[in-house]
């Protein structure tokens, strides 16, 4: 089975080698880009990538590297669906900010708002706190039971969170990045939608996009089509199978599958305004501020940053099994995600690399 995969493998990267190359400076682009992804991934036989390079409305790059399952051979493909761990953020945010345009929750609503009889110390946590990850809520990995091999779930946060006597900090008073405002952000969801936080993406976000592979995924209840399944190996030896944890189950903070494919559909939905309103848009997008008037470099789901006096956002995603990252330029349209199911190399270095290669390009 491993060697047909290596076969088809080999063929599948002549074909999408030659049908995702537009024009001659696209061409020596793409081949660049292919041989750097190559580099950091190069065996055919262990676990891989999938890649996509979107410019300006054109695909430069859009293919798989390596394999999806190890047990059965299965390729990865651009229409494999990867766990995009952290990088689910910027749906659980764009969520929230959906319901603010719908006028079912506030950015300014503290957490008893949301949460009647959640304790004293969440009445000074905003929504635009959880968002921002300047919250002060602790961190449930934390808090969990070591010696539990049960997962838990969004809820299961908030109860835990809701054990607490104090924050780990006032809110706004600085950044801490925290799963813990994530999770919580997907009750929210649940909380002033009424219905499920998977449902309410799909019906949201992926359907209407033309994701619809793309799912939060909850074991017994979902399916994950042409599912990635994690891997990992020490410094030495085989790859195995590390597909989950005991926070896998959450969903706010990691719990979004969708292939390089689904993703460039995200990706053009923002640059073409059709996730959020200008105003929430810009919100998502812009440095959250401290109370005392410093700035983060986290919007709302999406890191910020300005390069050369080029305005980009990303985000990386890092849970067992999976590594990925994903960047937007937006004033060039550049879209570049890298999805990987195994523990390393960790993305977002190559991703930085094929940005500043494809920006050059213009």
């Amino acid at each position: 089975m491993r060697i047909a995969a290596f076969f088809v493998a080999c063929l599948l990267l002549a074909i999408t080698g030659c049908a995702g190359r537009h024009g001659e400076m696209s061409m020596s682009l793409a081949d660049s880009i292919d041989q750097m992804v190559a580099k950091a991934f190069p065996d055919p036989l262990a676990p891989g990538c999938a890649v996509l390079v979107r410019m300006d409305g054109n695909t430069i790059v859009s293919r798989g590297y390596g394999l999806a399952n190890l047990e059965t051979g299965e390729l990865n493909t651009p229409e494999t669906n990867f766990r995009l761990a952290s990088i689910t953020k910027q749906f659980t945010a764009a969520a929230v900010l959906r319901l603010v345009e719908q006028r079912k929750v506030a950015l300014e609503y503290s957490m008893p708002d949301i949460f009647p009889g959640f304790p004293e110390y969440g009445a000074a946590i905003q929504v635009r706190h959880l968002l921002g990850h300047t919250s002060g809520l602790p961190d449930y990995e934390d808090l969990m039971d070591k010696s539990s091999t049960e997962q838990i779930r969004d809820a299961g946060v908030l109860a835990i969170l809701g054990k607490q006597a104090k924050g780990d900090f006032p809110p706004g008073e600085k950044y801490a990045y925290s799963n813990s405002g994530y999770a919580t952000l997907a009750m929210t969801v649940e909380a002033r939608a009424e219905k499920p936080f998977a449902d309410y993406l799909a019906e949201e976000f992926f359907v209407p996009l033309g994701m619809t592979d793309s799912v939060a995924f909850e074991d017994g209840k979902s399916v994950v089509a042409r599912r990635a399944h994690g891997h990992r190996r020490e410094e030495v030896g085989p790859w195995f199978r590390a597909d989950q944890s005991t926070t896998s189950a959450v969903l706010g903070d990691g719990g979004v599958y969708t292939s390089v494919t689904g993703y460039g559909k995200w990706a053009d939905a923002w640059f073409d305004g059709k996730v959020l309103t200008p105003a929430h848009q810009a919100l998502a997008w812009t440095p959250g501020t401290l109370n005392d008037g410093s700035r983060t470099d986290y919007g709302f789901g999406w890191r910020v940053e300005d390069v050369d006096g080029i305005a980009r956002v990303h985000h990386t995603g890092s849970t067992t099994g999976f590594n990925n990252c994903a960047r937007l330029v937006p004033s060039r349209r550049l879209c570049v995600v890298i999805l990987s199911n195994r523990n390393g190399p960790e993305p977002e270095k190559l991703a930085r690399a094929i940005e500043e290669l494809a920006l050059a390009e213009q």
